[in-house]
């Protein structure tokens, strides 16, 4: 196509496990200040992930844990308050550090009990759709909330689920699944 050869550098970038570590010092280091900002004493706790879960979806490889007495204000109304600061940790880490690096804040385990408790949901909402063949459309949630849903469905033999909405007010619903579908 008329084009030139190109010569390609590789360089190899420092070791993962460095990496990661570099990451949670870092990271630990931003979150411990944005505590202080907010006058919340709390303590945290770095976790290493691999970076996938047997048949679930991706995790982040570096995990703090909040730990303290009275922390509901770092969670806020339905997570946003964490969801804003796990946004603003990332942000600034992936500006100093010039890359994307995924990283997870939890609360008390919040998460993971959001987690729990919107499969269990799930489970329960579909056999009412299952029973009554009447689709059922849920709260707004975000999109990692929805996520955890159309997963928690995907592979229920009588039931379908997808999203409606726009922006802050998209929802999920769970439907009957069609014969022969």
């Amino acid at each position: 196509m008329g084009a030139e050869e190109a010569v390609v550098r590789v360089e190899p970038i420092a070791s993962a496990p460095n990496v990661v570590d570099d990451v949670i010092e870092l990271a630990g280091g931003v979150l411990k200040k944005l505590l202080t900002a907010m006058g919340v004493s709390a303590s945290l706790e770095a976790h290493k992930q691999a970076t996938t879960e047997a048949g679930d979806a991706p995790v982040a490889p570096v995990t703090f844990d909040i730990r303290g007495d009275d922390l509901g204000i770092l969670i806020g109304r339905r997570g946003q308050t964490l969801a804003s600061l796990q946004y603003m940790v990332r942000l600034i880490v992936s500006h100093q550090t010039k890359r994307e690096t995924p990283i997870v804040i939890d609360v008390e385990g919040y998460k993971k009990r959001r987690y729990e408790s919107l499969r269990a949901l799930a489970q329960r909402l579909a056999e009412q759709v299952k029973a009554g063949k009447v689709p059922i459309t849920l709260e707004p949630m975000p999109a990692y909330e929805r996520r955890i849903v159309h997963l928690a469905l995907a592979d229920h033999p009588d039931v379908t689920t997808y999203s409606i909405g726009v922006g802050e007010s998209r929802r999920v619903v769970i439907a009957a699944r069609e014969p022969g579908a």
